[in-house]
């Protein structure tokens, strides 16, 4: 999406809202969490030395490694990690083995997503709601249950869409913002020699001094920057110009601004290290800033929560997840769309998050993890597009990547001491989706190679059909076929029952390509069979809306007459039976049986017209 003169601050606006509502609630446990280990003792060099380390980090992973480089590595003006990986796959498409690890890494960076999707609303609204505790210590048993109630209430509504309620999270986040650099100037007046944090002088003298307190603080310093990712992933929505705007116009300095703010409040008052950001407001903000606070913290969430709905179209579009109940929620915006089966998974999990770990510092040991390798994927990646995508110089690669590299590896490996603490959570929540896409995809895999090993061709088929030709009926008959120039299991049952055939026939073959969009055209492709039957391929990107009828209204130009009126859909509806032997473990095989069953109807899925679907069953084992 390009950002124009007259766009520019409207798009502005609403990725402050959209883009970084995650990123802008960490003020509310990050310095918390650091200080509140107890390995750093409260001394001015201790202060300043961990204040310039998030400034710096926020500078070196934010506003250098994002926004400079990673933000450049769009895929036809999409991004995210699905996108990166598309990009990287198809860079190294000539070396099979070197493309099947980006795509193994890839796609468990994205398992991850679904980790970080349930931590992060979980962390947030359980920080904001913890305000109520330093209003009076007798509302923290308030804490989860209210926790709970809001969580329900936000997941509740999604099915009604954020196309209402989106335009207030632009202003509302904004004003948060607005808040949170407000909050920070006013302690920083009382005591603005914590300004000499804006050195990284003291950054590198306390990790000199302290390289094994370092190295464990990593993993509560990274809390600045969780929802990076987010700045890349929603490139598509809002274009580059807006998110690098939004980012050092408004949300870089806020939050210094308040991070700077806390550690000269801490300064003065050590015991304020319970909840440093509470204690900088003055007792009469502190219920309003707990509203503002859960707000913003919903904010966050909500934008967690539509990128699991579109994450997962995108990955059922790549074949890495079965076809699942997909709900558009906007008649304007085609990205707006409700998946049940993932937000009521999210909300269980979130739940269970809660109610588990019971507060932000103990959800805290379990974030982190999952941030820092999607953090770590999307550097190798990087490495990938730019090395032989873009074909920079290898050592101006390794130069571009090595030292983001080395960054994220160091707060990856400081994550994995929190692996017993909660670190496990958010990893049991990726490893078991990526044994249900593996397993999927796997599956599929064996699938089709029976199929296409039972399978007839298609042209020497018709010839001998031809030879002696059955009735033919008026109308047209579209045959949907997972394999080009095979026979479809639906044509053949329906000659041997019905022994009819339409007057014209389309042997239709659906591809997802690893690219956002196709353009209309490269939509269709088309190849005439002789009497009357033509072999269609339609083509669609991850981000592409499947629309088969819509697509074969443009046959009617290349020599085929096609009517809706009189079109059937035929589909071949098969039972997977899993057998001992030959290809994945039998576990795997009743899974997969089990996931293609209740996959999702592929006529929805298809957006073919109800009224005129024909479905013929057949058993097949693998």
């Amino acid at each position: 999406m390009s950002a124009s003169k007259s766009t520019l601050p409207a798009l502005t606006l609403g990725a402050i809202g959209v883009v970084y509502g995650d990123i802008g609630t960490s003020v509310l446990y990050a310095l918390k969490e650091v200080f509140g280990s107890g390995h750093v003792p409260f001394t001015p060099d201790n202060v300043l030395g961990i204040l310039s380390m998030i400034v710096w980090t926020l500078t070196l992973i934010v506003s250098i490694k994002y926004v400079a480089l990673v933000l450049r590595a769009d895929n036809n003006g999409e991004g995210g990690l699905v996108a990166m990986l598309a990009l990287a796959s198809q860079a190294v498409k000539d070396r099979p083995r070197l493309r099947r690890f980006l795509l193994v890494i890839g796609v468990f960076g994205t398992c991850l997503f679904y980790g970080d999707g349930v931590i992060t609303p979980a962390i947030s609204v359980l920080g904001a709601m913890e305000g109520l505790e330093v209003i009076s210590p007798q509302f923290k048993r308030f804490v989860v249950p209210l926790t709970l109630v809001v969580m329900f209430l936000l997941f509740s509504v999604q099915k009604r869409g954020t196309a209402g309620i989106g335009k207030f999270f632009g202003p509302i986040t904004l004003v948060w913002f607005l808040v949170l650099a407000l909050l920070g100037i006013v302690h920083i007046v009382d005591n603005p020699v914590i300004l000499k944090a804006l050195s990284p002088h003291y950054a590198l003298m306390f990790m000199w001094n302290n390289p094994g307190t370092t190295f464990v603080l990593l993993g509560a310093i990274v809390l600045c920057v969780t929802g990076a990712e987010a700045l890349y992933a929603d490139m598509g929505h809002f274009g580059k110009k807006p998110i690098r705007l939004a980012w050092f116009s408004v949300v870089m300095p806020s939050l210094t601004l308040n991070y700077f703010g806390q550690g000269a409040l801490l300064l003065q008052n050590p015991l304020a290290v319970k909840n440093p950001f509470y204690l900088m407001a003055p007792s009469w903000a502190l219920i309003p800033l707990v509203i503002l606070a859960t707000m913003a913290a919903v904010i966050a969430s909500q934008a967690l929560i539509t990128g699991a709905f579109s994450v997962t179209k995108q990955v059922i579009q790549l074949g890495y997840l079965p076809r699942l109940r997909i709900l558009h929620t906007s008649s304007r915006d085609a990205g707006q769309i409700y998946i049940p089966f993932v937000n009521w998974g999210l909300f269980v999990a979130i739940v269970l998050a809660v109610v588990m770990f019971k507060s932000s510092s103990n959800l805290a040991a379990a974030y982190g993890i999952a941030v820092c390798t999607d953090m770590l994927i999307t550097t190798v990646l990087t490495y990938y597009v730019i090395r032989f995508h873009w074909k920079y110089p290898l050592a101006l690669c390794l130069a571009a990547t090595g030292v983001f590299f080395v960054v994220d590896f160091a707060f990856f490996a400081s994550n994995m001491l929190k692996l017993a603490d909660g670190g496990w959570f958010p990893l049991l929540i990726g490893g078991a989706v990526f044994m249900l896409m593996a397993t999927w995809k796997d599956g599929r895999r064996l699938l089709n190679a029976k199929l296409r090993a039972d399978a007839l061709e298609l042209k020497s088929f018709l010839e001998a059909v031809f030879y002696s030709p059955p009735v033919r009926v008026d109308g047209t008959a579209v045959f949907l076929t997972t394999e080009v120039g095979t026979v479809p299991n639906a044509l053949l049952h329906n000659l041997k029952h019905n022994k009819v055939l339409h007057s014209n026939n389309l042997f239709v073959t659906v591809r997802s390509h690893e690219v956002p969009w196709v353009g209309l055209d490269k939509r269709i492709e088309i190849e005439a069979l002789g009497h009357d039957c033509w072999q269609v391929i339609i083509n669609y990107g991850f981000k592409n809306d499947p629309d088969v009828p819509l697509a074969l209204q443009s046959v009617k130009g290349m020599g085929c007459d096609l009517n809706p009126m009189t079109t059937s859909y035929f589909l071949s509806r098969d039972s997977v039976v899993p057998t001992i032997g030959t290809g994945m473990a039998h576990w795997r095989e009743k899974l997969f049986a089990q996931m293609h069953h209740n996959a999702g109807n592929v006529a929805d899925f298809l957006n073919l017209p109800n009224n005129a679907v024909v479905e013929l069953g057949s058993k097949i084992e693998i």
